[in-house]
């Protein structure tokens, strides 16, 4: 034998084994094994060599592609033999060829194979994994299959938050203008809805207020631009007052007061409950009927007597005090104008020393 690959495994006088490593596809063709009896007994074998496919090629995704346009893309695998079948999946959704070709290679013993998908592209799509698998029965139970992810540009999207969420009066205030989209945007203007100048255009996408006045308060529209267009957001501002740090006022002190008393009814009706369960225990336990219900009406009745008498005196006693706060009323003495002294001034008042006493302020 010529080829060091092939091999002489068996020679008996009934059998002849060879063997052919690193088979190649020039192994393929007709063997004939020959017996020198007389008369000569031959016999033949095809044998045909298995093309193994390459692994697959994905071509038309080097570029991006603007949402909602068609995406063409060509799978090519070439050395199987026989042709191999070609299949596509976008994620875990099987898609469907336009088309597949077969061409012979130079060798003129394999062949290359292409297969075309085409589909329209949404936002969704992108990032989105495409694959091509070849099936060949020489991949036996193995398959070979490349995959690619797609790039899609889109329209941008924007949406302003604010920092703080509730922003006061006097506090520093950023509002951000958060646009998404493939590409991102770059370009970020900041207007307020009535006015005429535009307040920021820049790439920060940050309007900052440092020193929040009522007079910010307004509509504030972000157009976020990018190559595959513009979007516009809206937020309104409403500033609200300052946080009030000073003590309680007045209204506050009879609402702690109300409170009190509340808590101080409830606790009379409870102490109450407790010094009359001892009868309504004895009238249950006893064959006459039980009276316990009525004891519990009277207890309220007097509770809600109580509470209603002590915020009535309690709104009186408010509306008073803010009706009469901070004045007072004095009694001085007449004729006192001219007095070089107080000693004087009390003698020359009517009625001598002994209004004196009478001649007093009062404070209310």
């Amino acid at each position: 034998l010529r080829d060091n690959r092939i091999q002489l495994e068996r020679s008996t006088p009934n059998e002849l084994t060879i063997s052919i490593s690193d088979v190649v596809l020039s192994d393929e063709g007709e063997y004939t094994c020959s017996i020198f009896t007389m008369p000569v007994r031959t016999a033949k074998a095809l044998v045909t060599v298995l093309g193994i496919p390459q692994k697959p090629q994905i071509f038309g995704h080097e570029q991006p592609i603007d949402e909602e346009k068609i995406a063409r893309l060509t799978c090519r695998s070439s050395g199987s033999k026989p042709a191999a079948q070609l299949r596509w999946k976008k994620g875990n959704k099987e898609l469907t060829d336009e088309g597949t070709e077969v061409v012979e290679d130079p060798n003129g013993k394999t062949f290359t194979v292409s297969s075309r998908v085409e589909f329209r592209v949404t936002k969704e799509d992108n990032e989105a994994e495409v694959t091509c698998t070849v099936d060949h029965e020489s991949l036996q139970n193995s398959e070979r299959s490349t995959t690619q992810k797609l790039q899609v540009h889109y329209k941008p999207t924007a949406k302003i938050e604010p920092h703080p969420q509730y922003p006061r009066e006097g506090e520093k205030l950023q509002l951000q203008c958060d646009g998404q989209g493939n590409p991102i945007p770059q370009e970020f203007l900041w207007e307020k809805e009535g006015s005429d100048a535009p307040l920021q255009l820049s790439s920060d996408s940050v309007l900052i207020f440092p020193f929040l006045n009522k007079s910010d308060s307004g509509t504030y529209v972000c157009t976020a631009t990018s190559s595959m267009g513009s979007v516009v957001a809206k937020y309104n501002l409403d500033v609200s007052g300052k946080r009030d740090h000073r003590a309680p006022g007045l209204t506050q002190v009879l609402l702690a007061a109300v409170s009190a008393v509340a808590a101080a009814s409830a606790w009379c009706a409870a102490y109450l409950l407790s010094v009359f369960s001892p009868f309504a225990i004895w009238a249950d336990a006893s064959p006459v009927p039980s009276t316990s219900s009525t004891y519990h009406a009277v207890i309220g009745g007097v509770v809600a007597v109580i509470v209603f008498l002590l915020l009535s005196l309690l709104i009186v006693l408010g509306h008073y005090l803010i009706r009469h706060k901070g004045t007072y009323l004095t009694h001085e003495a007449k004729g006192s104008d001219d007095a070089p002294d107080a000693d004087t001034a009390i003698i020359n008042a009517e009625g001598g020393q002994a209004g004196g006493d009478d001649k007093k302020e009062y404070f209310i």
